[in-house]
């Protein structure tokens, strides 16, 4: 099984209310992939416990039975979809693939 954990730090915002929208939509848009993409077989999304910290603001966790599989994905229309509007609404992220 190979793990793919992505960590994102989003854009700053005016205000908690609008950080927490914008983080809300991220995880909607991130756990809807498990509808349309079969070689996703698990899917877990969360954001950081401190909205005002200094680190990363949403992380995604993430199980495919291959490397292939995974590659599958990363170019699945679906998630290019929501890759783009991740790069909106961030200014970075952090990424690490395991196999366990």
């Amino acid at each position: 099984m190979i793990k793919h954990i992505v960590l994102f730090k989003l854009k700053e915002y005016s205000s908690e209310k609008e950080k927490k929208i914008i983080l809300k939509k991220m995880e909607e848009k991130l756990m809807a992939l498990k509808e349309t993409i079969t070689e996703l077989k698990y899917i877990e999304v969360g954001p950081h416990i401190d909205i005002n910290s200094q680190s990363y603001d949403l992380c995604l966790i993430t199980h495919f039975d291959s490397v292939e599989a995974l590659d599958i994905y990363r170019v699945h229309p679906d998630h290019k979809k929501v890759v783009s509007y991740i790069m909106d609404v961030t200014v970075s992220r952090a990424a690490v693939d395991f196999e366990v």
